[in-house]
């Protein structure tokens, strides 16, 4: 009786054990998650803040300048909901304003706009770096989540089903190639 209830305490203790590890588990990932949103939503601010610099300092022609001024100031000003096409649709921009070397080259062929190019190639290229980061915290996240023991003992507690940032992030050809600054 005495070496029955020992087996069943260290089972129970075992058990417990494992769940208390796997909601640490849990936790971490929640918070890896939390600090690699934070850390794309800094590099999509620098984005469209280097953006909007170049925009606004009268290297560009007048028409790529409205037209990343006001998808950059879009890409800022949007809300939660709508961020994703916000982003996407500066990313757009950027590829259509340079999708040319030759239109990088007349950047660069102006005052100040070797560090306004090498800065926006710098920008544009940490933001799928910082998407995919995000991506994967989320990715582990939900695998774990949908283990039976998680749902069963709730390990996830109250917090929100981690969400996947989905918009085109992809940087232009032209600025890709560019050297890290």
């Amino acid at each position: 009786m005495t070496e029955t209830l020992i087996w069943i305490v260290v089972a129970l203790v075992a058990i417990g054990l494992y769940l208390s590890w796997t909601a640490g588990r849990l936790d971490r990932l929640h918070t890896r998650i939390d600090a690699a949103r934070a850390a794309l939503d800094a590099q999509l601010l620098r984005r469209a803040s280097v953006t909007q610099e170049l925009a606004t300092s009268g290297v560009l022609d007048p028409a790529a300048s409205i037209v990343l001024y006001e998808a950059a100031h879009a890409a800022r000003q949007s809300e939660e909901e709508h961020r994703e096409v916000a982003e996407s649709e500066l990313s757009t921009a950027l590829r259509a304003v340079f999708g040319e070397p030759a239109q990088v080259e007349a950047v660069k062929g102006v005052p100040g706009g070797e560090e306004a190019a090498s800065e926006l190639a710098a920008a544009v290229r940490r933001v799928p770096m910082a998407r995919r980061f995000h991506n994967d915290a989320v990715r582990a996240a939900r695998a774990l989540r949908r283990h039976r023991t998680v749902r069963l003992f709730r390990l996830a507690g109250h917090a929100p089903f981690p969400l996947a940032v989905e918009m085109d992030d992809e940087p232009p050809v032209a600025l890709a190639d560019r050297p890290v600054s």
